[in-house]
């Protein structure tokens, strides 16, 4: 499961130029990662946390899976030195005098637990404005631990780490994005960065996988949510905001934590298509349209459609598309939830939520439970394969 492939995007390898003023990203080196529309399973919103770290003498771990860019001030310092928006070690030196340089296998680690265990697709290692500071290398490993370990429990030797990302190269002031081969179900990864520097955020790209025995001790959940494997496919719209904030943990706390499309001059309408987490029995859902005031969505509709088919249960008439409309389009009120409990449950894999004519919703909850088919294939997923 080590990801040596050849990349199809550029590497950046080096430090970017001095800040000279100005736009600090105007010289930021990025470009788009074809994974990066998956969930980020160490998105501190789904509960992610960096549990350890051996160094953070500059700046804080926690850092690193903060949702927000990396900010700079030229002009912000403390009493260690330059105050950095990232995690950052102190300079590694050798032994003596007379071998001042630190060893090739000298490097910073950090523990990261996720915030949704799942199988990696695809890393981005931030090194934004970190310049002449940022690490030479990096390299990812993972585990798979039950429960609630603690930083020492995952340093023991019982612990088995598999390798994601070998040591690589890295530039600095860059989005330095690397592909990983589909592997086991994870929980943790360590960081690693040689000898030292500073790293300003780490995005874990990959598809969720609940435990599916404790969505079976729930009964009834969220089938559409984030943290249990739910995941946006597609949308008309994401001028103001990223669709999949509409499944997000909690309810919205400002305008932009929901999904809003731009002003419609057409007579069009805005969607959002998702995949549940497995074929699921819909009972009920709720639209919140929290924070959108001038802006919610006038009218919604939701539809679910069931990719797998063969589930008798809750079966009923459906387009020649296959979708089957479980909520007709009703008018939606600003900043407020809105439930609905259906008449009978429906059985689906995917839905869709259809907003007229444009604006915006904060949160689709879609309340049900995995069928037995459903519950098999999660449980499939769920199980490690062999190496």
């Amino acid at each position: 499961m080590t990801a040596q492939h050849p990349s199809p995007w550029p590497r950046f390898s080096g430090p970017a130029a001095p800040y000279g003023g100005g736009d600090p990203y105007a010289d930021y080196r990025t470009v788009d990662f074809p994974f990066a529309g998956l969930t980020d399973l160490a998105d501190r919103r789904l509960g992610a946390g960096v549990v350890a770290a051996n160094d953070e003498f500059f700046a804080q771990r926690e850092n690193l899976l903060l949702p927000e860019r990396p900010l700079f001030d030229p002009e912000h310092f403390g009493h260690k030195g330059k105050i950095m928006d990232g995690w950052e070690t102190r300079r590694r030196r050798g032994p003596s005098a007379g071998q001042p340089w630190p060893a090739a296998e000298d490097h910073d680690w950090a523990l990261i637990r996720l915030g949704a265990p799942g199988v990696v697709r695809g890393i981005v290692v931030d090194t934004a404005h970190f310049r002449g500071n940022h690490p030479q290398a990096v390299s990812v490993e993972g585990a798979s631990v039950s429960g609630s370990p603690a930083p020492e429990e995952l340093l023991s030797d019982g612990v088995r780490w598999t390798t994601l990302l070998p040591r690589t190269p890295v530039g600095g002031h860059a989005a330095n994005g690397f592909a990983v081969p589909a592997g086991r179900r994870l929980t943790h990864l360590r960081l690693s960065q040689y000898p030292d520097g500073g790293i300003a955020r780490l995005r874990v790209y990959g598809d969720v996988v609940p435990d599916p025995g404790w969505l079976e001790a729930l009964g009834t959940f969220d089938v559409v949510a984030l943290e249990n494997g739910g995941r946006v496919e597609d949308a008309s719209d994401r001028f103001y905001s990223p669709a999949a904030n509409t499944i997000r943990p909690g309810r919205s706390r400002k305008m932009d934590d929901g999904w809003e499309t731009r002003r419609r001059r057409d007579r069009g309408h805005d969607w959002i298509r998702y995949r549940l987490t497995g074929q699921a029995l819909i009972r009920a859902l709720e639209i919140d349209t929290a924070y959108l005031k001038g802006n919610s969505a006038g009218w919604a509709s939701v539809s679910v459609r069931d990719a797998e088919g063969g589930a008798a249960e809750g079966a009923g008439t459906s387009g020649a598309d296959g979708w089957r409309e479980i909520l007709p389009r009703t008018r939606l009120q600003p900043d407020t939830e809105h439930r609905f409990v259906l008449p009978a449950p429906v059985i689906g894999t995917h839905a869709r939520v259809d907003v007229f004519p444009d604006g915006g919703i904060s949160r689709l909850r879609l309340f049900g439970s995995l069928t037995e088919q459903g519950a098999t294939a999660l449980a499939a997923r769920h199980r490690e394969p062999a190496d």
